[in-house]
């Protein structure tokens, strides 16, 4: 299949070809080795490798036999898989107005056991309040070229944040200290976001734990990141969605979200925090 026009895909599509060059080079054979022995074409080795052709669940299967690497077929088929939906334009998906992208990620979060969510600049949406919801969406509706049904977006937005009401399911959010002072809307919209951030906080399924901005630390989170289970990935651009399934992928953001937890504080700490911003503002 050709690489997909998006510049992540492509990216995705380059370094797939890189893993399976190592496996052949670590192997022990050229490129036209591997293609006898596939009973391809040897520009077909060329293709997969550069990136310039998505390789099918039967080519890596074979790719990793004729290495003798088995063992990496699962990961580098999920890899592969991946590269068709990582990459989601919002502009494709938004030509009607925001409320079906509002309503998009619903089936996933109702099979959904597990929230692990990092922010760094932003309340996640599953706990913004309408205010914070509205004055959040305008600009998307012109920087993306969309309908404007704002009314209808802020609504299926908060529909959707009923799943935080269901006790089967956990909620453990690193928010870094930026998400508490950034003022969408104005103080008095981000005074009552912060109150609805300290209701959540009381919650039996939600662990909310907040990164003071002066903790000293070795890491920073760059993106903001929600992990589903551990199945899935997701990040948000300013464009699309990027979905990560490859299960070693995975696993690094399942290490990263870990090693930031480490950073937060819980409980009546990070209540402190909270109340202390809301006076700043008051």
């Amino acid at each position: 299949m050709p690489t997909s026009p998006n510049s992540a895909a492509k990216k995705a599509q380059e370094a797939l070809g890189l893993r399976l060059r190592s496996l052949r080079i670590d192997a022990g054979l050229t490129a036209r080795q591997l293609a006898v022995a596939a009973n391809w074409h040897f520009t077909r080795v060329s293709k997969i490798e550069n990136g310039v052709q998505r390789p099918t669940d039967t080519d890596v299967r074979t790719w990793c036999a004729v290495c003798v690497a088995d063992g990496e077929a699962s990961d580098l088929i999920a890899q592969a898989r991946s590269i068709e939906s990582m990459y989601m334009e919002f502009r494709h998906r938004t030509r009607t107005g925001l409320k079906y992208l509002m309503r998009s990620p619903v089936p996933l979060y109702e099979r959904t056991t597990q929230f692990r969510i990092y922010e760094h600049n932003v309340v996640p949406g599953l706990f913004q309040t309408a205010g914070y919801i509205r004055a959040m969406l305008p600009f998307w509706f012109t920087f993306l070229g969309v309908r404007d049904d704002l009314e209808e977006s802020v609504q299926a937005r908060l529909d959707r944040q009923s799943v935080v009401y269901d006790g089967s399911k956990t909620f453990s959010v690193v928010l870094e200290e930026a998400c508490l002072r950034t003022p969408l809307g104005g103080t008095e919209v981000l005074i009552g976001q912060l109150d609805r951030l300290l209701s959540i906080m009381s919650r039996p399924n939600v662990a909310l734990g907040i990164v003071p901005s002066l903790t000293v630390r070795d890491v920073i989170g760059s993106a903001g990141f929600w992990i589903f289970d551990d199945s899935l990935v997701k990040l948000e651009t300013p464009t699309a969605s990027i979905e990560v399934s490859q299960p070693q992928e995975l696993g690094l953001y399942v290490k990263m979200f870990d090693h930031l937890r480490g950073c937060a504080v819980y409980g009546a700490d990070a209540r402190r925090l909270v109340l202390r911003v809301v006076d700043e503002l008051e």
